[in-house]
């Protein structure tokens, strides 16, 4: 009996897997679309105009869509799109893309899609719509994904409390010419649909909402190499405190890290915020804030995401 049992199991996880398997022929066309939508992921990030930019984020958000409506292209790496964030949920339940659009010097626009995994392979996405440049309180907003506050993200950590899921976004916005944002923010799927932002943000030794928290957002001085990173061993999310150079805290663009940390604390269904994050000194891993984009202005991604480990290409098991 034992035997029969198992070997169902082995039959139904084998027939599982071949389900969830790009054919052949869908393999080699993602293959081939890929290879277009590299030139133009390119392009939107380093083309010499304005209009460059937007003929070719147009030109790839098109191509890209087709790419993803192809049967069970949720498993397809998409490892060539250096300029594209590609993140698995913990769970796999979703893929969320990720990237950005520079207008100008002062006008950086994300773009993305959150695409959702689906027991036949069939195409399900929610389109990510950047309205940070019309939301008048961005840390206090709750929206669903055409109300998005946009970030190129890097982590997603999934928690849960009472039954609800709670996925939080580790993300970096190249905010203008003046300063950068590394933001932290919450998603939820609420009926089967995404919303972003959740006041959980909470003050150490308090149970009551912070004011204007629907998401944490660090602003300051451009490439100052600050951290807003996931560590597993605290089980806490550590950011750099920031003092402005000037004395002026109104000055966001004039913020750099001071040396000391601080940090949230998942307790009770809540990010709790404590300035005493690490029980005795920092580790020498968090020191030397580093630029984020080279010489030649290349974003590093490795730079990019502090010391968080490399986005992974392929759906956790």
């Amino acid at each position: 009996m034992k035997s029969t049992v198992l070997l169902i199991g082995v039959i139904f996880i084998g027939y599982f897997s071949m389900a969830q398997r790009i054919s052949a022929a869908d393999y080699k066309l993602l293959k081939k679309t890929e290879d277009s939508l590299k030139i133009q992921s390119f392009k939107l990030a380093l083309g010499r105009s304005t209009s460059d930019r937007f003929i070719a984020d147009s030109l790839f958000t098109r191509m890209f869509v087709r790419a993803l409506k192809i049967k069970h292209s949720f498993n397809y790496p998409f490892d060539s799109l250096l300029n594209i964030s590609k993140l698995y949920a913990p769970d796999s339940s979703f893929r969320i893309y990720t990237w950005q659009l520079m207008i100008n010097e002062n006008t950086i626009r994300q773009h993305g899609a959150i695409q959702m995994k689906t027991a036949d392979g069939s195409f399900k996405r929610f389109p990510l719509i950047d309205k940070s440049d019309i939301t008048s309180n961005v840390a206090d907003t709750i929206g669903n994904n055409e109300g998005w506050i946009g970030a190129v993200y890097y982590k997603i950590i999934r928690k849960t409390h009472a039954g609800q899921i709670y996925y939080t976004l580790l993300g970096f916005d190249e905010n203008n010419i003046r300063s950068d944002k590394k933001v932290m923010d919450i998603l939820q799927f609420v009926n089967g649909q995404p919303v972003f932002g959740n006041k959980i943000f909470v003050r150490e030794n308090s149970n009551v909402f912070q004011k204007n928290m629907a998401r944490f957002i660090l602003e300051y001085k451009k490439e100052a190499g600050v951290r807003l990173s996931y560590d597993p061993e605290l089980d806490a999310v550590v950011f750099d405190e920031l003092v402005s150079e000037t004395g002026d805290a109104k000055k966001k663009w004039t913020f750099v890290p001071d040396g000391e940390y601080e940090g949230f604390k998942w307790i009770n269904g809540k990010w709790v915020h404590t300035t005493n994050i690490f029980p005795g000194a920092p580790p020498t891993r968090y020191s030397a804030p580093v630029p984020v984009r080279d010489v030649k202005g290349t974003v590093d991604e490795t730079k990019l995401k502090g010391k968080e480990t490399a986005v992974p290409t392929a759906p956790p098991n």
